[in-house]
Order: C-alpha cells, then sequence, then structure tokens
C-alpha cells in the first residue's frame, strides 16, 4: 500500500502536469509500448490530462494481444485431446480462435484448467504420469524465464510428460518493426518497466541511435507514466534521443542476470508471427535443441496449422498504433468483451478491453471540468487533495 499511495499522488501529479504543459511546444507522438501501462493510462485519464500537443499512442505490449490466431488454433488442438491436460492462465481461456476458444473445449469436456505458474503445471504432470500436461507458455521477456525454469526442472527431474506450446514475443524487435513501417508516427517511447527488469536497458540505446527517438523506462503508476512522459518530451524538445531509466526502483541497466542465463540455456530467437501485424524478425523466442523435446508444437504434431485473421477485426492496426479502438466500427457493437473478434477486446491488457471498460465508446479527449486534474489522474476525487 505504501506505493501505491506514493505513486499515486495527487499533489506530485498536478506538479508533473504542470512541468509537461510548461515545457511542450509542439505536437508530439509518444508510444507506450505495455498493455499494462495503456490500461493505466486510459482508466486514470493520463491521456485527457496531456497537453494537446501530446498524443499518446498504444503499442502492442499485450502479450495475449498480439498471440497469432494459428497458435491459438494449436492450443485448441492440443487442448482437444482425451490424453491431455492443459493448462494456462486464465486469461487465454476466452481468446478467440478460429470457431472457439478454450473454455468452449473445456465444456466439451477437454480438461482445460487455469494455473497461477508455469511450476503449477509440472507439479501436475508430476502426479499425473500417465497424462501429457501442456503449459500454454505466452508472453513478453517478463514471464519467460519462469517458463524456462519449468522445462529446466523438468528435464533435471525426469519427467517426460511435460511439455510447452511457445509463443514468447521479444519488445526490441517490435519497436525496430514500428519505427521502420511507412506509416509510422512516433517520434519517442515509454518502453515497459517489467520488461526491462528482467532484460536490462542493453538493447535499447542501438534503437535510440538508429531512429533518433528517445526511449525512456517508465512503470505503471501515474506518477511513474508522468515522469515517464515528461523525461520524453523534455527530450523531444531539446532534440535528444537518449535512454532513460525512470524506473530505477525495479529496473538495472544489467537486468537480472539469474534470468538471463536460464534464457539464454533454454531458448534461442526465432521469427515470431504477431496477431494483426504479421511476422517480425527475431522477435520471439523457442525452445533451444537440447530442450526441443519438450516442444508441445512438435510433440503433438500441429506445426503446419494455419489461420486467417477476420476480416471484421482491426486489432492489428490498434496494436500497431494506427487505430485508437473507438475508431473501429466493429468496436462496442458486434465485438464486445462478451462477444469478442479479437484479443484486444479480451485480455486485461488490451487496449480495447481497457477503452470498453472505462467507457472511451468515441474518439476524442474530453475531461470533466469539475474534476481536478492531479486527482483525476491518479483515480482521487478533488476532495482529496489539501
Amino acid at each position: 500500500m505504501k506505493y501505491l499511495e506514493e505513486f499515486q499522488d495527487p499533489a506530485l501529479a498536478r506538479r508533473l502536469l504542470d512541468e509537461i504543459h510548461a515545457t511542450v511546444t509542439r505536437p508530439w507522438a509518444l508510444m507506450e509500448v505495455c498493455g499494462g501501462q495503456t490500461h493505466s493510462i486510459i482508466r486514470h485519464g493520463i491521456d485527457q490530462l496531456l497537453p494537446g500537443e501530446v498524443e499518446l499512442i498504444h503499442g502492442p505490449g499485450c502479450p495475449v494481444c498480439v498471440t497469432p490466431l494459428e497458435v491459438i488454433d494449436k492450443a485448441l488442438a492440443i487442448a482437444s485431446l482425451p490424453e491431455v491436460v492443459f493448462c494456462s492462465f486464465g486469461d487465454m481461456l476466452r481468446v478467440p480462435g478460429s470457431g472457439r476458444d478454450l473454455f468452449r473445449v473445456k465444456s466439451a469436456g477437454g480438461d482445460v484448467r487455469v494455473v497461477y505458474s508455469p511450476l503449477d503445471a509440472l507439479e501436475i504432470a508430476r502426479r499425473n504420469p500417465e497424462k501429457e500436461v501442456v503449459f500454454f507458455a505466452i508472453g513478453f521477456e517478463t514471464t519467460a524465464p519462469a517458463n524456462a525454469m519449468a522445462v529446466h526442472q523438468a528435464r533435471a527431474l525426469g519427467i517426460r510428460n511435460f511439455s510447452l506450446l511457445v509463443s514468447h514475443v521479444r519488445v526490441p524487435p517490435a519497436i525496430e518493426a514500428i519505427m521502420r513501417s511507412p506509416h509510422c508516427r512516433v517520434q519517442g517511447f515509454l518502453a515497459a518497466g517489467h520488461v526491462c527488469s528482467v532484460m536490462g536497458t542493453g538493447e535499447y540505446p542501438a534503437l535510440a541511435e538508429q531512429f533518433r527517438v528517445p526511449v525512456v523506462v517508465t512503470g505503471f503508476e501515474p506518477l511513474d507514466i508522468l515522469e515517464g512522459v515528461r523525461r520524453t518530451v523534455l527530450q523531444l524538445e531539446r532534440g535528444e534521443h537518449r535512454v532513460e531509466n525512470a524506473y530505477a526502483r525495479a529496473v538495472r541497466d544489467e537486468g537480472n542476470t539469474a534470468a538471463l542465463r536460464m534464457l539464454s540455456e533454454v531458448f534461442e530467437t526465432t521469427d515470431r508471427a504477431w496477431r494483426g501485424i504479421g511476422t517480425i524478425p527475431a522477435s520471439g523466442w523457442r525452445l533451444s535443441g537440447a530442450y526441443r523435446e519438450f516442444d508441445a508444437e512438435h510433440r503433438f504434431d500441429v506445426t503446419d496449422v494455419r489461420t486467417e485473421e477476420p476480416a471484421a477485426c482491426r486489432s492489428g492496426e490498434v496494436l500497431q498504433g494506427l487505430l485508437k479502438p473507438s475508431e473501429c466500427a466493429a468496436f462496442g457493437t458486434v465485438c464486445t468483451p462478451r462477444t469478442p473478434l479479437g484479443a484486444t477486446m479480451v485480455s486485461n491488457e488490451g487496449a480495447c478491453a481497457a477503452y470498453y471498460l472505462y467507457r472511451r465508446l468515441s474518439p476524442g479527449p474530453g475531461t470533466d471540468p469539475d474534476r481536478d486534474p492531479a486527482a483525476a489522474a491518479t483515480g482521487k476525487e478533488a476532495t482529496s487533495v489539501g
């Protein structure tokens, strides 16, 4: 609770907003990479409180959202097998595949279980040697170390009925792909603090220099985001393009060295398809040769599953920052949390889900004039400001 209060201080939020307003002299477009940051921005109305010259573009940083449709269909095919116990985090169960989701597989008799750690799935495998236990290993660099540890332990313990369906993606190649797009408007990045807590900041200076964009590592509380915006705008106004760590309480430049050693042993980089975006070179991880026997995709022979995205879903444009969710014709009509067309409406970090949950049902800012700006940015009423 201490840190929640410390990083949601209305007086400090007002000071940061005042500094941003005093600094900006021209339009700037910034992208927050992480879907968790997007939800915090929309929930607290941060984008509405910034100067009109500062636009926040929502990036592709939701691991559920960018998991390609074909991987979901592979998961559905594996989970439907009678000998399989399919384990996943809960936010994947409602992500739509081509015609169903994991909840429907479960309701049809499939053994689909929600777990809170890949090590929970490994324990299920240990206790049920007659079953094949598969863990759905998705996510950015943040979740990869735990998944790597699970398969590392499986091999060490001789648990052969355990495997991973891997769809890990990496942030820096995605930033490079965004910057190379002919439609890119991004002039600065708010990098994801939890990713950098694992990987460090070493991959970002080359990107900042190559594309001449500031990269500021930020957290997820209102003050974290406002400080990240302030530092990014200040660099842009000065014509600078450096990497800054505004999340030093969690991020070291060298990252988590133990986690990095585990990742380098268990995984190797690979080209990876991103849902609605396409294949980005070297943007993913797969199990290395030493651990290939634990690859569910090969164990269950689903490597050739190919699918097409639904034409009505424009989540790819949302994930690339080319479209706000409320600008999609399907948003809030045929596409809702109960009837989602894509993962961005399902995931807890999806931009479409954030816009729907916090009632951003039409484009345009608009703020409540009776609400104190700094208090709005922290989710506290104006009366709470002393």
